[in-house]
């Protein structure tokens, strides 16, 4: 009796602990190849990415060794490679976790095409959300378009078992894995490394201040939020694991899990989430200023708690979530810039960087997406005053104003002349034909 083999064709799921794709190829085949196609047409978007992504690589690859495989790499389109190798090995056929990018979605339609050429079978995995973004639909709707009744949904939504990793992967004999690249430089400097064991760590060591979750996570100085999104991002770390080990004390943290599934779900039903407006009639009337746009970038508005976070955001690839809505609200409601121009910024420099969580919280701030009172305000001062209440966090990535006490750090420009004049600081940016009451 021949030996049956399997491709798994690996996105965004770098991980051998419960990866249901892997485990099932591993359970029904005498012989897994692991595949991991390194696109070109991604090349470039993040150094920052591509650093994590590549580290991630090399430390599933010894994982998949240990285990008596390799994780094969190629270069080249995805769907190309991976059905000549496909035909190389004489696999049945390719395993897949389902994911809802338009990338994605394109993949999977190109790659079923493929393999019913060539008789060969394409299934679909769980394994980058919770519940499968499929997997609830309200009455009459094919996706769910505001948050909470979504979230009552996953909350009674029945989860699937979490697998254990393969004790076993065997490649088919003569397969060339491939050479690994070296991971580049990164444009962040103190962005934290991709990896499974990296990711265990993380949230092991996280999980014993789980319980003060609801009081820390927007202290913006504080600086305890789990940090477990970038992992999350590249499926280093199982969604569903990390819920599982939350466990059902940690409402405010796996509310944010949920969050996340309710993007991707959105993103499967619009995959055009990165371009355009979600909300049908939303005003978009945007102004266009480059000079703007890069002293946002730079973090040098002259709004403390701004460039504060976009200052984070360039040193760490990663930025506080509520730093995230700050600067977001900052550039499309008081600056008035277009909200794509803000999610290509957050693109290229966050190690979580997804298309549904960035695009579609980019949305929401911007009064475009999912958020049902689309025309809420934000007020930076008064954000920064309650969620870094002494200026610590300010002080920390803005040291122009590291002499500068109290919360008088959020509104420099109120500070005595002579004060005002011997700080390095630029005066808040000026948007023609608005008069902000907080800089008054």
């Amino acid at each position: 009796m021949s030996e049956r083999t399997a491709i798994v064709l690996l996105t965004r799921d770098l991980r051998v602990h419960d990866h249901p794709a892997l485990a099932s190829a591993c359970s029904a085949f005498d012989r897994v190849v692991p595949l991991y196609v390194l696109d070109p047409a991604l090349a470039g978007l993040s150094a920052n990415r591509s650093r994590f992504l590549n580290q991630g690589l090399a430390e599933l690859r010894e994982s998949l060794r240990k285990r008596g495989g390799d994780l094969v790499v190629r270069r080249g389109d995805p769907v190309a490679e991976t059905i000549r190798l496909a035909r190389r090995v004489d696999a049945e056929g390719i395993g897949l976790s389902a994911d809802v990018s338009r990338y994605a979605q394109e993949r999977e339609r190109r790659l079923r095409a493929e393999c019913a050429r060539h008789r060969m079978f394409l299934r679909l995995f769980p394994g980058v959300t919770i519940v499968e973004p499929g997997g609830l639909k309200p009455a009459g709707g094919d996706h769910y378009k505001v948050f909470s009744p979504y979230h009552r949904a996953w909350q009674g939504a029945r989860r699937r078992d979490e697998l254990a990793a393969p004790r076993r992967v065997r490649l088919p004999e003569g397969v060339d894995p491939g050479r690994l690249p070296a991971p580049p430089k990164g444009d962040s400097p103190d962005a934290v490394p991709g990896g499974e064991s990296v990711a265990r760590h993380r949230l092991k060591k996280w999980l014993p201040t789980l319980g003060r979750y609801d009081d820390i996570h927007d202290d913006l100085a504080g600086d305890e939020t789990s940090r477990l999104s970038p992992y999350l991002r590249f499926g280093c770390l199982s969604p569903l694991a990390v819920a599982n080990r939350a466990g059902d004390r940690a409402g405010p943290f796996v509310r944010q899990l949920c969050w996340r599934d309710f993007y991707h779900q959105v993103t499967g039903a619009f995959p055009e989430i990165s371009t355009k407006a979600y909300r049908r009639g939303a005003r978009e009337d945007w102004r266009y200023d480059t000079q703007a746009l890069d002293a946002w970038t730079e973090g040098r508005t002259g709004m403390p708690v701004v460039d504060a976070g976009m200052r984070q955001l360039r040193a760490e690839g990663w930025m506080h979530n509520r730093a995230r809505l700050i600067t977001a609200g900052y550039l499309t409601r008081h600056l008035g810039l277009d909200w794509r121009a803000g999610r290509k910024v957050f693109a290229r420099w966050l190690l979580d960087g997804d298309v549904p969580n960035n695009s579609g919280n980019w949305q929401w701030v911007a009064g475009t997406g999912n958020d049902p009172r689309p025309h809420r305000g934000f007020n930076p001062v008064r954000q920064a005053e309650r969620y870094d209440p002494d200026g610590a966090y300010v002080r920390r990535w803005v040291p122009e104003l590291a002499a500068v006490e109290g919360k008088a750090v959020h509104q420099p420009w109120r500070l005595r002349d002579e004060v005002r004049r011997k700080l390095d600081y630029p005066p808040p940016l000026e948007v023609p034909g608005t008069d902000p009451v907080w800089l008054r």
